[in-house]
């Protein structure tokens, strides 16, 4: 059995990959929190893709690829099969959609709940899954089937608590505080889903097929500084509560003002409205001349 190191560069891997997870985590729960005030489902359905790719492209596969760039076997170079990688993102983004899609529509409840976490954590494990399988190296894969189940509960716990969290969090401090527990899960469920890995050495049969990773970091890298600015501009540039009811506000008093305005009589400074034979077709204007005595 190869000599495998989780931890080839220190605690940077772990620390970006927790902070990568506490960052969409973030950005995916006030996305979400977003879809319960939409008035549409245009606005509703945008923002739900939106909470999709903070929670299942940042949270969870790009924290996922970042701890993978700490990943060694000693003995062999490892490479990535990209269509694989690739699948898996696609993978945790409509995991998280679908459940999204669930718990959001209609009324909140323990069975729409319990669907979604378990939808949405059995979708998590497929993608981490997903992405180990994209690994190509000198050797074969072997599974502690009891860590990889609970790495699975682990998932599908994490999932049904994100998707409550995203459904009832609204404050800054309660977010806040909300993503830094989900980091752990996330995390947590990574890392005991890499424990269950071991690898049986071969010998060599030439080249690896696949990418190298650096190769990959540097789009994966813009792709995930893209989203997460698009998220940030996104959400700063939609109206809050307060902007609404703002606007609700300044049109009340339009309409108001507008009703005044309407009710009043127009002003009549020379005092034509008084002379009553100018409302009467036919009626010659008066002028001087018939006024003065004869």
């Amino acid at each position: 059995m190869a000599e495998i190191n989780h931890f080839e560069y220190g605690w940077i891997t772990p620390a970006l990959s927790y902070a990568l997870s506490v960052l969409g985590s973030a950005l995916g729960l006030v996305c979400a929190g977003r879809i319960r005030t939409a008035t549409g489902a245009g606005q509703r359905a945008w923002w739900g893709l939106l909470a999709a790719w903070a929670l299942g492209g940042t949270a969870i596969w790009a924290m996922h690829f970042v701890a993978m760039l700490g990943f060694a076997v000693a003995g062999t170079r490892i490479r990535y099969d990209v269509p694989l990688t690739a699948a898996s993102t696609a993978i945790a983004v409509a995991a998280v959609g679908i459940g999204l899609a669930i718990v959001g529509t209609g009324r909140l409840s323990a069975v729409r709940l319990l669907a979604g976490g378990l939808f949405t954590g059995a979708g998590v494990a497929a993608m981490h899954y997903t992405g180990m399988a994209a690994m190509r190296l000198d050797g074969t894969f072997g599974f502690d089937q009891a860590r990889v189940a609970l790495s699975v509960v682990i998932a599908v716990v994490a999932a049904t608590v994100a998707l409550w969290l995203s459904m009832t969090v609204r404050r800054g401090l309660a977010v806040a505080a909300s993503a830094l527990v989900m980091g752990v899960a996330v995390n947590g469920m990574h890392f005991t889903g890499m424990s269950a890995l071991s690898v049986h050495p071969h010998a060599s049969r030439g080249e690896l097929a696949g990418a190298e990773v650096n190769g990959l970091l540097v789009p994966i890298i813009l792709a995930v500084v893209s989203g997460v600015v698009g998220l940030v501009y996104a959400l700063l540039a939609a109206p809050t509560d307060d902007d609404r009811a703002g606007v609700a506000y300044l049109d009340a008093r339009r309409d108001g003002s507008a009703q005044d305005v309407a009710a009043e009589p127009a002003p009549d400074p020379v005092g034509l409205r008084g002379r009553s034979t100018l409302g009467q077709p036919g009626t010659p204007f008066p002028s001087r001349r018939d006024a003065s005595p004869r």
